[in-house]
C-alpha cells in the first residue's frame, strides 16, 4: 500500500467542496486554447488546476495557495506561481494528474483516453454481471481511472491497481479516497511481476506512443508503440480465473490498412479456452502524432478495445 499524500488530498477535498471541475482535453488542444493571447494567466481555478497557466496568489486565495504549498506542488515563476499537478473530472470525482506539458519521465497522464477507457468499462459491467466479480486488477493504473471505476461499481470486489511509477500509486491513492473507495489497494509492479493469482477482471490502457524521451505513461515500445499491449495480453491471460475477462483499451497505429494488433490477437487467440472481441472506439485519435519521426507510413491511429474471456472449463 503507498503511502496516502494527506496534503494533496486536502487539496482535492477543497477544489471538491468549491464545485470544482474541468474537462482534460488532448495536448494539442491545450496548446492550442494556452496560446490564446488571453490565456496567458489564469484568472480561476479551471485556468490553475486544469489549464496549468501561471497565476496570482490571490487567484486561488490564501486557503488554497497554504494547501497547495502544503502538499508542495508550487513553483514559483517570475512574477507568479505554477501548480505542478492538474485536477480533471471524471463523472462526479475529481482526479489528481501531472501539470500540463507532461515532460517529466515519470508523469501521470489523464487525458481523452481516460474518458473512453472509463466509457468502456462501464459497458462492459452494465453488460455482465458486477456482482460476480470478486478480484480485480488494474495495470498501468495511472492515475487510477479504471480502478475507481470498478471499485465503485462493485464495493465488495477486492480491486488491485498497479503501477511502475510510485507516483502514479501516489495519485491514485489520493484519488480514492477523495472518492470515498475503500475496496482499492495500490502496489508497484511492472505488469504483473509483483502479482500472484487469479483474477476475475483485469483492465488495462497500456501507453501507445512511441517516445523518444521514454515517459512510461506514453511509450508503448515495440513495433509503432504496440509492445507493451502484446505483453499485458501475454501475461493477463496466463493469471484469468475461469469465466475471468482481460479488458484492454489501446491505441494501434495502422499502416496501409494493417492492424498489427488484430493480427496478433488473431495468431493467439485462435487456440485456447478463449473467447474475444476487438472493435475500433474511435477510428483516429492524436493525428499531430503522425508529423513525428517513426509515424511517416502510418495512416492513422485509431482507439481499440480488445475484451478476452476465459472458458469455465478448468
Amino acid at each position: 500500500m503507498t503511502r496516502l499524500n494527506r496534503p494533496l488530498l486536502h487539496l482535492g477535498q477543497a477544489l471538491h467542496a468549491r464545485a470544482y471541475r474541468f474537462t482534460s482535453v488532448t495536448p494539442l488542444t491545450q496548446q492550442r486554447v494556452n496560446a490564446r493571447p488571453q490565456s496567458a494567466w489564469a484568472t480561476d481555478l479551471a485556468g490553475v488546476f486544469g489549464w496549468s497557466r501561471p497565476f496570482q496568489r490571490d487567484t486561488v486565495g490564501e486557503e488554497l495557495f497554504g494547501l497547495m504549498e502544503g502538499a508542495g506542488v508550487l513553483r514559483e515563476l517570475e512574477g507568479g506561481w505554477l501548480s505542478t499537478v492538474r485536477w480533471s473530472s471524471l463523472d462526479d470525482e475529481l482526479y489528481v494528474h501531472s501539470c500540463y506539458p507532461t515532460l517529466q519521465a515519470d508523469a501521470v497522464f489523464f487525458g481523452p483516453d481516460s474518458y473512453r477507457f472509463a466509457q468502456a468499462i462501464g459497458q462492459h459491467l452494465r453488460q455482465h454481471q458486477p456482482e460476480r466479480l470478486h478480484r480485480v486488477l488494474d495495470i498501468g493504473c495511472g492515475a487510477g481511472p479504471g480502478a475507481l471505476v470498478v471499485a465503485r461499481a462493485c464495493p465488495a470486489a477486492e480491486v488491485l491497481a498497479v503501477d511502475i511509477n510510485p507516483l502514479a500509486l501516489e495519485y491514485t491513492e489520493v484519488n480514492a479516497r477523495l472518492a470515498g473507495i475503500g475496496n482499492l489497494r495500490t502496489l508497484r509492479s511492472d505488469l504483473l511481476a509483483s502479482i500472484g493469482g487469479q483474477f476475475d477482471l483485469i483492465l488495462s490502457n497500456p501507453p501507445y506512443m512511441l517516445d523518444p524521451q521514454g515517459r512510461v505513461y506514453r511509450d508503448g515500445g515495440g513495433e509503432l508503440g504496440t509492445g507493451l499491449a502484446l505483453a499485458i495480453i501475454d501475461e493477463a491471460l496466463a493469471q484469468l480465473a475461469p469465466g475471468g475477462c482481460l479488458l484492454l483499451y489501446t491505441g494501434v497505429a495502422m499502416v496501409a490498412g494493417r492492424d498489427p494488433l488484430l493480427e496478433y490477437c488473431k495468431n493467439t487467440l485462435a487456440e485456447g479456452d478463449f473467447l474475444w472481441s476487438y472493435r475500433e472506439m474511435d477510428p483516429d485519435v492524436f493525428g499531430e502524432q503522425l508529423l513525428e519521426p517513426g509515424y511517416e507510413a502510418v495512416e492513422r491511429i485509431a482507439a481499440v478495445v480488445l475484451t478476452v474471456t476465459r472458458s469455465w472449463r478448468e
